[in-house]
């Protein structure tokens, strides 16, 4: 019996079982039977003719594998009609078979001639649709996929009404560009000439996206075809966009503003059938895939809003370039996170938009891979490729996609092969560096003549049938450039952060929280399961700060810090945390997600205050800056009420996320209207740690600072920080917050604080700690760390003429209350600025200037020289540049 079990009669036997009924098998028995294996017997197939059989499914498999390296998809190239590895010698068989019959996949019928069996594939997978899908490892996706492509042979019957439907769409998308090119000459556009079928596309995936019971879409995209998704997507009134031409500000600026280009936009559209879906796109700079990351923060903000049915009622779809998409770092970055807990959105739609050309680079100079899609292979999803010139095509891959998204919760993505009619901007000459490849494109007609001519030689409508429709769109472009624009206000921006205060206050809420309920919340934190047995030292410091709160003992940064999360949880707002090791913290004071010694199970004890409405969410997050902000950033866009942070691992890794922090954080208010709320948790201190662990750049933020658009502090106690983050989900407004946190300090024993002073008071801007008088000779202003070591200098020295003023908040600066407290002072004293950073760095160069004209004298500088680097690799003459800027602080004489 064994031996027959390893014979291939057995293999036969089951062969032939699969063959009636396949469910009838294991998964791993179809898989085999699928093709995985049997590629290597076509390898070896003979003349024998009972292997042909087996080779005719090799060759299925081997078409289904590697089709799209055939399919007619670049309309600026002929099509090819044969490759050497499909060809019929590669499988043992010959033009004789051809009228043979097979056993053959059920998608045909039981049997068929091999004829039959060649040209069912080609239809599916050689046609204008290339799809790679078999590098996809569970089997139930590839046999979906399989059911929904080979039964219509990628080409689906498309009713009249939907193929006019298209054609409009078509229409108004080509309409819309040449009607630009010709009544503003000159003017940048990024015209989506060349590609106008991603318009019915986008509008497959819109109608098609209600029908499926999605809510909302929010879309991300580079600048080419944004103005033609604004005016034919979300039908945003042209008389505005042509308003934006004339540049006629007051109706399309707030703030600074920005170029039309990249601005966002969101709106109900009503569709067929009493159905609506609200569509949002994202602003976006010219940093073409900087809002991948934002979009999927959003979309998972908007999900985590809706519970568990969020990921399936809210779609984020990305729209990118061929040249970005292969070469920028951050979609690699964005479609790792599509996966992980922190992070996963159910999948997004990718369509790429691929006109074969970035700028004025080819791709053979752009990318080392055969397709501008090849990174998303590292997900195992499907990736279609389409010729832009077939749009039913267009539109059935855009949709099949879509349906996959859906059923499997994963990414999707589609490309569309076209080309862009003029050079990156419409006053580009394109020529120059593409002779060739401009010369085909200036003989191909526009794609909504291409389609016409279809419809027409398919009966499917007259020539002035089509007409009337064209001079329909026509009529709509010229009564619109005569019209008058709406108001910004009446488009719809706000949503629900129309009750949030757009202008600045200097007035703090109250962010008190009462004794009682801190001891309470305390004591509920230090609660845990009992069968659950945490890690000796962290339980022992569990208790050692609930104890610290029930006995009113002073406490460190890590309780001050969990206590503030308590307590707006407790008040009903959401806190979202992530980062680098966040769970924990970089230097081991957080442990708000605690594992199980024995069985590794996960407990977050903030979770257990939380309720159907608001929720606490910490993520250790994979290892990038960019995406991870970029993500947070987007998620604090939609969470008005909530507290949303991001932790860099160290404060110096910050600048891997330049771009979020310039384009994104630092001017969306002004450039596009967009409030933010995201607080950066950046660890700053010098420590004798080398340039890589020692800064964050605080003077690169307070570069960033005009206009009231950040908060940039430095709190110096666990209250501060206790209150600092309190007082950012209550203020009546939203800017982002800047918090440079310590390191050392997190246990150092000066740096505490006690319940009173969560229970009374408030954040400081400024803390002078010494009783103002007129006695001291020199008033010492810093920031941060530097301020424990001057205070136990001075405690060294037994000083008593030197004061010493923090100053917590560098942005915005509250100059009447540093007035005040100066005025208590002698106006003889001598006013200093000491820090440990360089002098090119950290607060000095920002603030000089500031507070000698509130201070009413010169400012001394006290620290260190200017330096390439941010801080010096050698502990020991960090000390030693230390200790000499500590005793220039004090006055004394050095040796």
């Amino acid at each position: 019996m064994t031996d027959f079990l390893h014979s291939p009669e057995w293999v036969e036997q089951l062969y032939l079982a699969w063959q009636k009924d396949p469910a009838a098998l294991s998964r791993q028995w179809q898989a085999y039977f699928s093709g995985f294996q049997l590629g290597e017997i076509a390898v070896a197939v003979d003349s024998d003719e009972s292997l042909k059989p087996y080779a005719v499914q090799s060759l299925i498999y081997r078409y289904r594998d590697i089709g799209h390296l055939m399919a007619c998809i670049d309309p600026l190239s002929p099509c090819l009609t044969e490759h050497p590895q499909l060809a019929l010698a590669e499988f043992g068989l010959d033009e004789a078979d051809l009228d043979r019959t097979f056993r053959s996949n059920r998608f045909i019928r039981d049997a068929a001639t091999l004829r039959e069996i060649i040209a069912v594939m080609r239809e599916t997978y050689c046609g204008s649709i290339g799809v790679e899908f078999m590098h996809i490892q569970d089997p139930e996706e590839r046999r979906w996929l399989k059911e929904r492509m080979e039964p219509c042979r990628n080409r689906p019957q498309l009713s009249a009404e939907v193929r006019l439907e298209i054609y409009r769409e078509l229409l108004e998308a080509t309409r819309f560009e040449s009607f630009l090119h010709k009544k503003f000459p000159g003017q940048k556009r990024f015209s989506l000439e060349g590609g106008e079928t991603i318009i019915a596309a986008l509008q497959a995936v819109v109608k098609k996206s209600a029908e499926m019971g999605i809510q909302t879409l929010v879309l991300g995209m580079a600048h080419r075809g944004r103005l033609n998704v604004l005016a034919n997507v979300f039908h945003k009134p042209l008389e505005n966009m042509f308003a934006e031409f004339r540049d006629n500000m007051e109706f399309g600026f707030v703030g600074d503003g920005d170029v039309k280009y990249h601005k966002g936009l969101s709106v109900d559209i009503a569709l067929a059938g009493d159905r609506s879906i609200h569509l949002t796109l994202a602003p976006n700079p010219s940093h073409l895939e900087a809002v991948d990351p934002v979009v999927e923060g959003k979309a998972r903000a908007r999900q985590d809003e809706k519970g568990k049915q969020g990921e399936a009622e809210v779609l984020p779809v990305l729209m990118h370039g061929d040249a970005a998409f292969a070469g920028q770092g951050v979609v690699a970055e964005t479609l790792n996170l599509s996966q992980l807990e922190g992070y996963r959105t159910g999948g997004t739609l990718h369509l790429v938009l691929n006109n074969q050309i970035g700028f004025t680079t080819l791709p053979a100079d752009a990318r080392s891979t055969r397709y501008a899609t090849d990174v998303a292979k590292m997900l195992m999803v499907p990736i279609f490729h389409v010729n832009g010139e077939d749009p039913e095509a267009v539109v059935w891959a855009a949709s099949l996609a879509l349906e996959y998204r859906q059923r499997f919760g994963k990414d999707a993505v589609m490309e569309m092969l076209c080309f862009r009619k003029y050079g990156h901007n419409e006053g580009d000459e394109p020529n120059f560096t593409q002779p060739l490849m401009y010369e085909k494109i200036r003989q191909r007609p526009p794609v909504s003549d291409l389609y016409r001519d279809h419809l027409i030689a398919a009966a499917v409508a007259s020539t002035a049938e089509l007409e009337k429709i064209n001079a329909a769109v026509v009529q709509r472009l010229d009564r619109a450039f005569d019209g008058q624009p709406e108001s910004v206000s009446d488009l719809g921006f706000y949503g629900k952060w129309e009750q949030m205060l757009r202008e600045y206050s200097a007035v703090d809420p109250s962010t008190t929280v009462d004794r009682q309920t801190l001891v309470t919340l305390g004591q509920q934190l230090g609660d845990l399961p009992k069968t659950f047995t945490p890690h000796p030292k962290v339980a022992k410091l569990l208790n050692e700060r609930m104890q610290a709160i029930v006995e009113g003992r002073p406490f460190d940064w890590g309780n001050a810090e969990t206590l503030c999360y308590a307590t707006l949880l407790h008040e009903g707002f959401s806190v979202r945390l992530s980062g680098q090791d966040s769970r924990r913290g970089t230097f081991n004071h957080r442990h708000a997600a605690l594992h199980d010694l024995h069985t590794a199970a996960l407990h977050v004890p903030l979770s257990t205050l939380c309720s159907r409405l608001h929720q606490f969410q910490v993520y250790d997050s994979m290892l990038s800056e960019v995406a991870v902000l970029g993500f947070e950033y987007g998620y604090s866009l939609e969470t008005p009420n909530g507290l949303v942070i991001w932790e860099a691992q160290f404060g110096d890794f910050a600048n891997g996320a330049q771009v979020i922090i310039d384009q994104f954080i630092a001017g969306s208010a002004s450039k596009w209207d967009r409030s933010s709320g995201l607080v950066m948790f950046l660890p700053h201190g010098y420590e004798g740690q080398g340039g890589e662990h020692s800064s964050a750049r605080i003077e690169r933020f307070l570069q960033l600072c005009a206009e009231h658009n950040l908060f940039v502090v430095t709190p110096s106690t666990p209250a501060q920080l206790f209150h600092l983050l309190r007082r950012q989900v209550k203020l009546p407004f939203r800017r982002p917050l800047i918090v440079f946190t310590p390191k050392s300090l997190l246990r150092h024993p000066a740096c505490q604080s006690t319940l009173s002073e969560l229970s009374h008071g408030g954040f400081q801007a400024f803390i002078d700690a010494a009783a103002p008088s007129k006695k001291y000779t020199r008033i010492v202003l810093c920031s941060g760390k530097i301020y424990y070591d001057l205070l136990a200098k001075k405690e060294e020295v037994k000083d008593e003429q030197v004061a010493i003023i923090r100053i917590e908040q560098l942005y915005p600066l509250m100059a009447d209350q540093l007035t005040t407290i100066l005025a208590q002072y002698a106006k003889k004293a001598e006013l200093c600025w000491v820090q440990e950073e360089p002098a090119n760095a950290g607060a000095w160069a920002y603030l000089a200037p500031q507070l000698e004209k509130i201070g009413k004298r010169p400012l001394r500088y006290i620290g260190r020289r200017a330096a390439a680097a941010t801080a010096v690799g050698s502990h020991r003459l960090h000390q030693e540049v230390q200790e000499k800027l500590l005793t220039e602080a004090f006055n004394l004489q050095t040796d």
